[in-house]
């Protein structure tokens, strides 16, 4: 499985099979290897306060206990304070064809000072939305976030076959929190053992 290139991305966006959008500056967008994409202006802050662990197997669980959702102004500040994960999304909305999938992967200059981006980075093929990232601040001091800023890059992959996407984030324009009621459902196995 190789990692296409600019011209292969340029390729695949020409035919209309892959779509990225908005593309603001082809130049800041385009790497060698990789798509730049922007910090979008939502996000799901976890209330620390508000309750003593989240546990997948709590069937009356309101999630809304657990976290809110938040909206800067493109403009304004963001500040993700040390050890704190905040979930945001892309400002670009993807469109993937079928036989391609990617990697979201950090930023090597956020990286440097603390910056974890995607801690859950692959993107399958057929996917469609912005994609979820997960965000946390590994260093010792608070960084301020703009939305709208490039804060991490896309790696694509050709799929050795066509796949369809069956996941629950089809067509995301925002963060999406995972709905653990389903999932806790079929683990019930594991989670119920005593």
């Amino acid at each position: 499985m190789s990692v296409l290139s600019k011209k292969d991305i340029l390729d695949e966006i020409k035919k209309n099979n892959l779509v990225i959008t908005p593309i603001f500056d082809k130049e800041e967008t385009f790497d060698n290897v990789s798509v730049n994409v922007r910090l979008g202006n939502e996000f799901i802050i976890m209330k620390r306060q508000s309750f003593p662990i989240f546990d997948i197997a709590e069937q009356n669980a309101n999630i809304d206990d657990y976290q809110k959702k938040i909206k800067v102004n493109y403009g304004e500040k963001f500040i993700l304070h040390p050890n704190e994960l905040i979930l945001s999304s892309t400002l670009e909305y993807i469109s993937m064809p079928k036989n391609l999938m990617c990697y979201t992967i950090g930023k090597s200059s956020w990286g440097r000072v603390g910056l974890i981006i995607a801690t859950a980075t692959k993107v399958d093929p057929g996917f469609q939305g912005c994609i979820t990232l997960e965000i946390i601040n590994e260093g010792e001091t608070p960084l301020v976030l703009y939305p709208g800023v490039p804060i991490a890059q896309l790696v694509f992959h050709k799929a050795s076959s066509p796949v369809e996407y069956d996941g629950e984030f089809k067509y995301s324009v925002s963060p999406v929190f995972p709905d653990f009621s389903k999932k806790a459902k079929k683990w019930d196995f594991w989670i119920n053992k005593t």
